[in-house]
């Protein structure tokens, strides 16, 4: 019989999925409390659980609602007619709360695209528990969407120089929103604000300011 994680089971061994499920706490968000996602404690031993499966060195951006995204979520909870019956893709889809937010206010279909192995695990967890479903995608391309979400894409300088041109062009044909809290990096030159929101990051603490913004096509970039 398998040990329980508490145990002497490597944590190499035991699957993303078996660990999130075991020792992470499946509880609702206060900004959305029809969501739950299964988020860590103090006791879950998730630095131990990134070291031992080589991943010290990789923030677990899954592991959290990031600000973005909760603006993001509470904004398609008083919209839902952004997504109703619309393709949409959760683009860098982390712990997969943006996308469960689309696929509750009725999208005909949710993309989530997500590299990291862990977030995979993280968001099909989440989904299943919110009864919805994200269809992963992983290719080099963009899949043909009606409708762009995401949240909390321009955390540092490195990652917004890669992410903005491939969003802007995706924004000459898609509406792209972006969820962010004013972050450093964040783009605002090419950004129009659409709503503003209090909301926790990193799912708890005292709520911080963000925004919900459109992102403007290559072509009228910051001339406004």
């Amino acid at each position: 019989m398998r040990q329980h994680l508490g145990g002497c089971l490597p944590a190499a061994r035991v699957s993303p999925a078996d660990y999130i499920r075991e020792r992470f706490t499946l509880a609702p968000l206060s900004f959305r409390p029809d969501i739950a996602l299964y988020r860590p404690t103090p006791q879950s031993g998730l630095i131990s659980f990134l070291a031992q499966r080589g991943r010290a060195d990789d923030p677990p951006y899954w592991a959290y609602a990031w600000a973005g995204g909760a603006a993001l979520a509470v904004h398609l909870a008083q919209h839902p007619e952004i997504v109703a019956n619309k393709t949409v893709l959760d683009f860098g889809a982390g712990s997969g709360l943006v996308g469960i937010a689309a696929a509750k206010a009725q999208a005909a279909k949710v993309w989530a695209l997500e590299t990291d192995p862990l977030a995979l695990a993280a968001m099909t967890l989440n989904a299943e528990a919110n009864g919805v479903a994200l269809a992963p995608w992983s290719g080099s391309a963009v899949p043909a969407v009606d409708l762009i979400l995401a949240g909390d894409i321009f955390y540092d300088a490195a990652v917004a120089s890669h992410t903005l041109p491939i969003l802007q062009a995706e924004a000459l044909a898609t509406t792209v929103l972006v969820g962010d809290p004013f972050r450093r990096d964040l783009p605002l030159d090419h950004l129009d604000l659409l709503a503003e929101y209090r909301v926790p990051d990193m799912g708890g603490g005292a709520p911080v300011r963000a925004g919900v913004f459109a992102l403007r096509p290559p072509n009228i970039g910051n001339a406004r």
